[in-house]
């Protein structure tokens, strides 16, 4: 029986009766031959998953991993595959590795895109003493807006909390003009000020 030939760069070529006494030797677990058989598809294989793997998740998933797995997956069903030559194993592998790629695309939907740590960026969430110290704030300003006025709290709440416009408060405050509006509501301002400094 033919044996696998040596080509160029040391690749083995197989013909098709060397795929199939390689094969079936692959499948009763004789290493070398699973290792010619494989070999075989590799490059190939990378360089297909590198078409179908964005650039965006292959920082996440390198192709050559991906690759990888699906062959190792193979070869724990070798045993389901029945060969019918050298391009439906390459056609069997291909699948196993786009297989692969949903897999890594399902994975991303549910968890995200892993961020690199940058020990250089700070933490954008406030420290428990930020947090502290704005949940006291909260409660002098809750407090201080309850001893207002009516007219007055209607301004702050208006403006510091719906973040309504000038013109909106002087339409909502029956004023005639903007710049009424701007006063009455500095004044509510200041008057909360002095209200949360009593505190």
């Amino acid at each position: 029986m033919p044996e696998p030939r040596s080509g160029a760069g040391g690749v083995v070529s197989i013909t098709r009766q060397s795929f199939q006494s390689l094969f079936q030797r692959a499948r009763h677990g004789d290493a070398s031959a699973l290792h010619v058989l494989f070999s075989q598809h590799v490059g190939p294989l990378r360089r297909w998953a590198r078409g179908r793997l964005p650039r965006w998740a292959r920082t996440v998933a390198d192709t050559a991993d991906l690759v990888q797995e699906a062959l190792v997956q193979t070869l724990r069903r070798l045993g389901d595959f029945e060969p019918q030559g050298h391009n439906a194993l390459q056609a069997y592998l291909r699948r196993a590795v786009d297989n692969r790629i949903n897999d890594e695309f399902r994975r991303i939907a549910r968890r995200g895109l892993a961020s690199a740590l940058d020990e250089g960026q700070p933490d954008a969430r406030p420290s428990p003493l930020e947090e502290a110290v704005a949940q006291q704030t909260e409660d002098r300003y809750r407090a201080a807006l309850a001893r207002l006025r009516p007219g007055d709290r209607r301004l702050v709440v208006a403006r510091v909390e719906l973040g309504y416009s000038l013109e909106q408060l002087a339409l909502m405050t029956n004023r005639p003009r903007v710049d009424t509006a701007r006063v009455a509501l500095r004044r509510a301002l200041e008057r909360l000020a002095l209200e949360m400094a009593i505190d």
